[in-house]
Formats: structure tokens, sequence, C-alpha cells
């Protein structure tokens, strides 16, 4: 099976894409990627690439072909440029840079931008074969809820560009059981089925010990968020929360990552004179399972909006794999998987008093109870979101791609 994965993210970006590329080579499947240059989160090019050349490198034995892009910045016109460039530099350098390779099928990985899938759609022309959209993010509405756009003459356009990409794929998966009414909406007779995210077996493994050293994760009970800090995750609630439990200084909330939010955040916990909230950055991927492991408690927010009651958040699965108990700041099937799993709390999205009444509660409540509620969580993921055995079901769904182009 050969297979031709295109995203505009990948490795050294920390995407789920990245462990689905290496599992499948480690299966037997013949992978090449179709990539941008690194530049999520910062904004820049990564050190060693160049804007506006393509590079081919080695990622475990996978072939990564890289074309120009323009990098996100820091600005919302950049963002839509770097999304456009993609696009069209995929247009442009992709059939020339994989000429000559056959593949038997093409993923689309697909967070924003969708537009990453007008080129992938182009090279199944090409290539005679079929091409898989994995649905990370609705759009448009995810474009209106970030506030990137407003306009509703270009929110209808982006509505007809979406209905035309889902029609002429040949598979629709969509990482939420919410997204597949709103999803089928646009996709005419494109089959449309229900694929989870997951994360790596690292983080279900064994605490891992080698943790580096930050403020308030060991000492007293420490809630840790980790991830994007951006528009989407209403990090106001978070400060508010602190806020509210000041007065209890043995709970630290920690907030890991970087974002177009955190430098807002950094700001306001100097301002506020917030001695329990600690914004210390990123850490490397090898690291976060540990750091997971041993944290008092996980947490994870959303903003209030419809578009983000439907989506479940990546993290949730890495939360749930590290065995730890997690209070969720948000609406809809995030809140749903993890009161089904018994994993932890759960209040309405943007809710701060709400939350730290949450935080107090699972403060409250003995070690053992906690503990039960991270055991129920792992093993919930393992039950339905263990990286493995999703890998295999991405195989049967090529494979039953492939079947029907053959006949």
């Amino acid at each position: 099976m050969r297979i031709l994965i295109v995203s505009q993210y990948f490795w050294p970006e920390n995407f789920r894409i990245n462990d689905v590329a290496k599992t499948l080579l480690e299966k037997g499947v013949h992978v090449e990627v179709l990539t941008g240059k690194p530049n999520y989160p910062g904004g820049d090019i990564f050190p060693g690439y160049q804007i506006s050349k393509c590079q081919n490198e080695l990622y475990d034995d996978v072939s990564v072909h890289r074309i120009p892009l323009v990098p996100r910045g820091r600005g919302g016109w950049r963002l839509a440029v770097n999304y456009l460039s993609f696009m069209l530099s995929g247009l442009l350098f992709a059939p020339s840079l994989l000429r000559g390779r056959e593949f038997d099928a093409i993923f689309v990985f697909a967070p924003s931008p969708i537009l990453q899938a007008i080129p992938a759609i182009f090279l199944g022309w090409m290539k005679r074969c079929s091409v898989a959209l994995w649905v990370q993010d609705l759009w448009p509405e995810s474009l209106s809820a970030t506030g990137h756009v407003k306009n509703p003459l270009v929110i209808g356009l982006v509505r007809s560009v979406v209905r035309f990409i889902y029609r002429h794929v040949d598979l629709l998966l969509v990482q939420s059981q919410a997204f597949i009414k709103p999803v089928r909406e646009f996709a005419g007779e494109t089959p449309v089925v229900y694929y989870p995210n997951s994360v790596d077996s690292s983080f279900s493994e064994s605490e891992n010990n080698d943790v580096p050293n930050i403020v308030g994760l060991s000492n007293g009970f420490s809630v840790v968020f980790a991830g994007n800090i951006g528009v989407a995750q209403a990090i106001d609630v978070i400060i508010e929360a602190a806020k509210v439990l000041r007065k209890f200084e043995d709970i630290h909330f920690l907030v890991l990552g970087e974002g177009s939010r955190r430098e807002h955040m950094l700001q306001e916990t100097r301002r506020l004179g917030l001695t329990n909230l600690h914004v210390p950055g990123r850490f490397p991927l090898e690291v976060m399972p540990g750091i997971l492991q041993r944290a008092s408690a996980l947490l994870v927010t959303l903003t209030d909006q419809p578009i983000f009651a439907a989506t479940v958040p990546s993290k949730v699965q890495a939360y749930m794999a590290a065995g730890r108990p997690i209070i969720a700041c948000l609406n809809g099937e995030g809140a749903r998987l993890i009161l089904e799993a018994e994993a932890g709390l759960s209040v309405p999205a943007e809710d701060s008093k709400a939350l730290a009444a949450a935080v107090l509660e699972l403060y409250r409540k003995t070690p053992e109870e906690r503990a039960m509620q991270g055991e129920n969580g792992r093993q919930y993921f393992l039950k339905h979101f263990k990286h493995e055995k999703l890998v295999d079901e991405l195989i049967e769904h090529f494979n039953e791609l492939i079947c029907k182009g053959c006949k």
C-alpha cells in the first residue's frame, strides 16, 4: 500500500499526523508526506528551512516533500496569506515534485485550513487515486468563531469552497461524533465516518521521572493546561479562576504552551499579582507525558461557541491517557466524553466561578478518589482511543477506498 499524506503541518511541528505517519510505516505501509515549511506555533520558519524553495528530507524513513509557503506570522492577514500560500504552492509545485510517484490513496490531515485539501484533490485526479479527508475543524464556522473572518460574503464564499471540497473527496473522516451532521450537510454523497484522535503510547505508559523542574508542578495541588494558548481556548477563564482561588496558597495553575494569547496571559498575571498562575512556555514533546502524569489535575478550556461544543480538543485523549483527573471548562462533545468516562468534572464554557468551584471540589477529594477518576480516564482511552487500534482502522479505510477504486 502506498499512501501520500497531505498536511500543511508536519514534524518538527507537533501534530497528531506525525505519529500516524510513523505507525503506518511500521505497519508496512509506504508513506510519503507533502507539507510546508515548519512555522507553527511561533509564526517564523524554523532554522534550517527556506521559505522560497522545495526541500526533501526523511522523517524516520518517511519521505517528506516540503513546498514553499508564507509563514503565519502573528497577524490575522498573515494567517490568511499563510493558508492561501500552501494551497497555491501545492497546486504549482506538487505535481512536479511528485512526478513519477504512484499512490494508492491520498490522506489529508485537515485542521485549519481546509483549503489544503484542494491540491490533494488535484493530485488525486492526476494520480488516479482516491482521497480521504480527516476533518479536524469545521469550516467556515471556525473562522467566524475565532474572529478571523466576519464578512458574510467571505463566509459564504468559504462555505461554497467547503461544499466543493467535501463533494470531491472519496471519504470524510471526522474527529467528533458531533461533526457528522454538519459535515453531511455539505458532503452530498461522500461517506462521513467517525474517526477520533489519539496520542502515542508514551502518554499512557508508566510515569516518566525525567520531568523538568517547573514552579508549581510538584508543590501542593497543580492544575495543568497544556497546548495552544489562543482565542479558542478562552484563557481569560483561567485567569479569573486563579483570581478567585488566590487565597489557597497550595493551588497552582500552570499553563504550558505557546500561542497568540500567551503574552496577554503573562501581562494579566503580572498586573493582578497572581502568584498562583504560572505560564512557563513550551516544553519538548518527549517530556510532556511525564509532566501530565505529575499534575494533580488536567485542565481543558474552550470558548462558548456552538462550533466548539461540537469539537473534541485533542488534549482530551492525551489527558485521559495520562491517567489524571480532568477538569473540563467547555460545552458539548468534549465534556460529554469526560463525564461518560467518569474521568473528572465538567463546567460550562467561560464560567470562571464554576471552574474555580470545580478545582476546589477536586482539591478536597481524597488522593484515592482522584486516582480512581484518573484511572477511569485511562481505561476509557485504551478502549476507545488507543493509537495502534485507530491506525489499524485507518488502514482498513484505505483498503476499502482502494478496493472501490479497482471496481
